[in-house]
């Protein structure tokens, strides 16, 4: 269990920000599973201490999921910068609500004890309440800031409709079963030898823009890398997303503007353009879509000086074209 705790830490904790609803609901659920399962230990005593080790283990990574998001959801709800306060009435509240449980499970105790099969029977039935309960509290909480999910919803809209969909909309839209495997594999804060190995790569990847980052964008594996300059801030990540977002919706079917239009043609027409052509052409097309987009996402609520987008460590230097200035 605690080796367990220690890897899945390891393993997912840089996505716990970043999906923090979808993290929460999954820490209830299987916290509901590790009950279920000390429930059934004993009824097979050959498999006692593998249901129990199974479940222990349960538990070590809700403590991690559950402690993670509960953290990152107080930040939410400190709206005043009072996180400790926040932070103090919610754990009364837990205690108070144990303290409550506590109590009916001691008035209870005597009237189920005498049949196993009513016992699981109100097991069952509770359990249901509470992954409803908490599906029903995560999917009310109203995230201003953009995650992968929430900027793919935002996005689809935009180049649609034309308008930005409010951060109220965006999250009743948000997947909180599926967010967990999203269609394309957006990888941001990439090494540079991910996306290049020859300094003609370099080039053809550099050329036709000036902006801090650079993308690598596989159709067939549906796969887009992102290197980010020393210079590059949360506004050019929330470029470098869309643009990765972009190429995606150009793999896709729905209404696009003309610009994409023209290149979605272009991509499902066949292989004749390489990849990185359709990436210095969008290049262009989001020189002026994305300032549209970056005012239409402040107007309609959203913090843009921040976001919930998974970003790696590195970051490079390089020159931009020849008439550019070094970053």
């Amino acid at each position: 269990g605690m080796l367990g705790r220690i890897l899945f830490a390891w393993w997912k904790g840089s996505r716990l920000d970043c999906n923090a609803k979808q993290w929460r609901l999954f820490a209830d659920i299987l916290n509901d599973v590790a009950m279920f399962l000390e429930i059934m230990a004993p009824i097979y005593p050959i498999f006692f201490t593998m249901t129990v080790c199974t479940s222990n283990l349960a538990k070590c990574i809700v403590s991690v999921a559950g402690g993670a998001t509960r953290a990152a959801l107080t930040m939410h709800q400190a709206r005043r910068n009072n996180m400790a306060d926040v932070s103090a009435k919610d754990s009364s509240q837990e205690t108070l609500v144990n303290l409550a449980g506590l109590l009916v499970s001691l008035l209870m105790l005597p009237l189920v004890s005498a049949c196993p099969s009513f016992s699981l029977g109100c097991f069952f039935f509770l359990t249901a309440l509470h992954i409803y309960a908490n599906y029903r509290a995560v999917r009310a909480l109203v995230l201003e800031t953009l995650n992968e999910g929430r900027l793919r919803l935002v996005l689809k809209h935009f180049l649609q409709r034309g308008d930005v969909l409010g951060p109220t909309s965006a999250n009743q839209m948000e997947p909180l079963w599926t967010g967990f495997w999203p269609s394309l594999s957006l990888s941001l804060g990439v090494p540079l030898h991910c996306l290049i190995s020859s300094v003609f790569e370099l080039q053809q990847l550099v050329e036709g823009h000036q902006e801090p980052y650079l993308l690598r964008w596989d159709k067939s594996q549906r796969q887009v890398q992102v290197v980010l300059s020393q210079m590059a801030g949360p506004e050019t990540i929330l470029r470098a997303a869309t643009h990765g977002l972009v190429l995606e919706a150009l793999q896709g079917n729905g209404p696009l503007p003309r610009e994409l239009e023209e290149l979605r043609n272009q991509v499902q027409a066949g292989p004749e353009k390489d990849s990185w052509v359709i990436v210095r052409e969008t290049h262009q097309v989001l020189d002026e879509l994305f300032p549209k987009f970056l005012k239409g996402l402040q107007d309609a609520g959203w913090k843009t000086e921040k976001h919930q987008l998974e970003v790696d460590e590195w970051r490079a230097t390089w020159l931009l074209s020849p008439e550019k200035k070094i970053l």
